[in-house]
């Protein structure tokens, strides 16, 4: 009897590969390190030692998130370096809602046969956005599934831990009615709604991730802009400004609550944050909406995506929200700007619930 060494390669899992992946990915891992970490990378856990003298009471946040089905974009496109970041970003701007710091990320990713190479790229994504957010790719997990995902085929899940001050934790008791709503700019689509953005620009336009965009006024770019590469213009990673307005005004903080505009737009997230009998009226107009927003809100087959449907699926160009009082709005929109970011004016509290959009 003959004994069979590759059985388990021959099922279609390469263990080889699998090693080869773990030690490309630890340079990129490597470029992520806070000073905290103990161990991270390679063994059967991460440990992270926090340095409880920076803290009286600590508190953890947790958030976990996925990319959706703009992966099936990078995956038509070829292109993967950029959804790791569209990862970390869903995660860490979850947990930054509460005014927490992203100490350490770890990943999932699940796949029909493992390409060194490709994993390679979006590891590389995933540590880029680490360290755009400050915090550490402690470790996570590469599974090589033939069968359950065709070749070519991956997923992502990520998991984020920050920490913040018990009593610095925003948690929106403090929001009042004329209370304004600040919006931090977003880079597009981010990673929500692509199952909508698919139908239209890819069934029922018959779009290629290759095709050249057509002359939307702002839309296209004197290198010729493909789809897939304004499909996937990774999520806007918010940490760092908005912690740094957080510090600057510890002392009397101006943010009373923050929403992420991921599923569910304006429409679904802002109310998350407000007190009962509160809502929002937000000034549409009050900010500029990114042209890709228009070129799938006008075809939808013969009819047009109505604006309400548009507002409660997209973020249309509004990544995050904070809400302060109307005598910080100004100094609190003027400090975002001085790390980078474009603030809007974009509405206010008031008594009631929901949102209501007005203007344009």
């Amino acid at each position: 009897m003959t004994e069979n060494k590759d059985a388990y390669r021959e099922a279609g899992v390469d263990i080889d590969a699998g090693n080869r992946v773990m030690e490309l990915i630890r340079a990129h891992a490597a470029s992520t390190m806070r000073p905290e970490v103990l161990a991270g990378v390679g063994g059967f856990s991460g440990l992270f030692a926090l340095d409880t003298a920076r803290y009286r009471q600590p508190v953890l946040v947790s958030g976990t998130d996925g990319v959706g089905t703009k992966l099936r974009v990078a995956q038509l496109a070829g292109k993967h370096d950029t959804v790791g970041i569209d990862l970390v970003a869903m995660c860490v701007n979850d947990i930054l809602v509460c005014g927490a710091e992203p100490l350490f990320f770890l990943d999932y990713l699940a796949c029909g046969k493992l390409v060194p190479e490709q994993v390679t790229e979006i590891i590389r994504g995933v540590a880029t956005g680490c360290r755009e957010a400050g915090c550490t790719l402690i470790g996570g997990e590469t599974a090589e599934m033939p069968g359950f995902y065709r070749l070519g085929e991956y997923d992502l899940a990520g998991f984020a831990v920050g920490v913040v001050e018990r009593d610095a934790v925003w948690d929106g008791s403090r929001i009042r009615e004329g209370d304004v709503l600040l919006g931090l700019a977003s880079s597009g689509l981010h990673s929500n709604g692509f199952s909508l953005v698919r139908r239209v620009l890819f069934e029922q336009r018959g779009w290629t991730a290759g095709t050249f965009l057509p002359a939307v006024p702002g839309l296209m770019v004197p290198a010729r802009r493909t789809l897939g590469e304004e499909l996937l213009t990774p999520t806007r990673i918010y940490v760092k400004s908005v912690l740094a307005l957080r510090d600057r005004f510890a002392a009397a903080p101006v943010v009373k609550g923050a929403a992420h505009i991921t599923g569910g737009g304006l429409t679904g997230n802002v109310p998350r944050v407000l007190p009962d009998g509160l809502g929002a009226v937000v000034r549409c107009g009050s900010w500029p909406v990114p042209p890709v927003f228009r070129l799938i809100q006008d075809e939808d087959g013969a009819q047009r995506i109505s604006d309400e449907e548009m507002y409660r699926v997209f973020n249309m160009g509004i990544g995050m929200v904070l809400i302060v009082a109307r005598e910080a709005a100004e100094v609190a929109a003027a400090a975002l700007s001085d790390t980078g970011e474009q603030v809007y004016e974009i509405g206010e509290v008031r008594p009631g619930q929901g949102v209501t959009f007005v203007g344009e």
